[in-house]
């Protein structure tokens, strides 16, 4: 066997190999002595059967399946000998001509093709112990329990029969009955029996409850909205409607005292157990931000520590999802590049910069973990699997089987445990300090990149 390297282009590697027809010969006759003795074949007791005949029964199907583990197994041997690690699939191409094709498969002629692989580039690992990173913590005080409390009674408050002829408000309860048409014609989705509407609450198409205000009981009105551009469905978005709506009960909001009583209706002993929990939640939300903040620092350091050229296909790879999901949501929003002050191209310059920042960062994350012997169990994922399922009431056998049945999904499940596992690992070695903050400075970042 021969093994010629072509291209040596970067990380761009290709070799041409030419395997002897002996060679391929050899390997059909061990596969065919390995059939010998399991082939049943009419005329010979079994083991028998003489390689010859066998060869003309199964010679082609032989020759095809050793022609093919061949060079599978030869292109492992090229790699592993190199030290190299495949960025994506090997291109393999192999002789088209149909004349040198059945040559190769009787035996007449050597098998020549050639592959082309695209590695991952040597990465040198910074000393993680010179990385500084700022943990912010926030401390949970009494007024944000007190309004974390407010907010849960708001959202269980009661609501009570308004007076006879009384007119809708904002902040009461209407209960409303209507059929929806575009263009004077019906359309699906669009009828409803007394369906609850908290005027203000925005849960209904904009502008809907707005002109819900000042309807009594028994009223009948014609409220004239416009589907949101982005709406779920493509056949309503963007379109105006008209809908008779008739209110059947006005109610007003009642206030709600919040004490051991109201605690017990959320199946809490007392008031100050609903406190325990509204502050254990918070602590917990507040953590979860502030480890939100860490890892995009330590990213950020693992960015700037770790420059080095990424395999292009990759690249391409990430900017073709990203780019596919930008378009996605322009479209259902509407919007153009110019709405964002930039152009088309700008766009793409900038998605690119960020595709090669996470393949970077991810072939790093990688490496670390690889080094350092990080894993993630069977049971970490099981765990995540059952906490997808906690999320969906009712279809918890569904959810289960569906990870279960799909292992790319159970990948995509694997691969956040598994970088947080590599972040922990470099925050142990990192020298991380704490700094007092408020609850705003906390999210002002999230608020900052959730505005641009």
């Amino acid at each position: 066997m021969q093994v010629k390297e072509t291209v040596a282009d970067g990380l761009k590697r290709e070799f041409q190999v030419n395997v002897p027809a002996a060679d391929i010969d050899a390997k059909i006759d061990e596969k065919l002595a390995d059939l010998k003795d399991k082939v049943r074949l009419n005329g010979f007791r079994p083991g028998k059967v003489p390689t010859a005949h066998l060869k003309r029964v199964y010679g082609r199907s032989v020759a095809a399946e050793t022609i093919d583990k061949l060079v599978r197994d030869t292109n492992d041997g090229i790699f592993s000998e190199r030290g190299f690690r495949l960025a994506t699939e090997p291109k393999i191409t192999m002789p088209q001509d149909q004349k040198e094709i059945e040559d190769i498969l009787e035996g007449k002629s050597d098998l020549t093709y050639t592959v082309a692989i695209e590695v991952v580039p040597a990465i040198e690992l910074a000393d993680f112990k010179s990385f500084s990173v700022e943990k912010p913590v926030v401390d949970v005080a009494d007024s944000d329990v007190d309004e974390a409390i407010k907010r849960i009674a708001d959202a269980n408050r009661a609501y009570a029969d308004k007076a006879e002829g009384a007119k809708a408000e904002t902040g009461d309860r209407v209960t409303v009955s209507f059929k929806g048409t575009i263009d004077g014609v019906a359309f699906d989705g669009g009828t409803g029996e007394d369906i609850p509407v908290v005027i203000g609450s925005a849960s209904f198409i904009p502008g809907f409850e707005d002109q819900l205000v000042g309807i009594a009981v028994g009223e009948t009105r014609t409220i004239k909205v416009t589907f949101p551009a982005n709406y779920a469905s493509e056949t309503l978005a963007g379109k105006p409607a008209e809908f008779e709506t008739t209110a059947t009960k006005l109610e007003a909001p009642q206030e709600t005292t919040i004490d051991d009583e109201f605690a017990k209706t959320l199946g809490l002993e007392s008031l100050d157990k609903l406190k325990e929990a509204a502050k254990a939640r918070l602590a917990a939300e507040y953590a979860g931000a502030s480890r939100l903040k860490v890892k995009r620092q330590l990213l950020d350091r693992l960015d700037e520590a770790h420059k080095f050229d990424a395999p292009p296909s990759l690249i391409e790879q990430e900017f073709e999802v990203m780019w596919r999901s930008i378009n996605a949501e322009m479209q259902s929003t509407g919007k153009t590049f110019a709405d964002e002050n930039t152009t088309e191209d700008a766009a793409k310059e900038e998605y690119r910069k960020i595709a090669d920042r996470r393949v970077r960062l991810g072939l790093v994350l990688s490496e670390i973990g690889e080094k350092n012997k990080i894993q993630v169990t069977d049971d970490e994922v099981s765990r995540a699997v059952i906490e997808r399922a906690r999320q969906m009431p009712g279809r918890e056998k569904e959810v289960w089987d569906f990870y279960r049945s799909n292992p790319e999904a159970l990948a995509q499940l694997r691969a956040p445990i598994y970088e947080d596992k590599v972040v922990d690992f470099i925050l142990e070695l990192a020298n991380v300090t704490e700094k007092k903050v408020t609850r705003e400075e906390l999210y002002k970042d999230e608020d900052d990149k959730t505005a641009a």
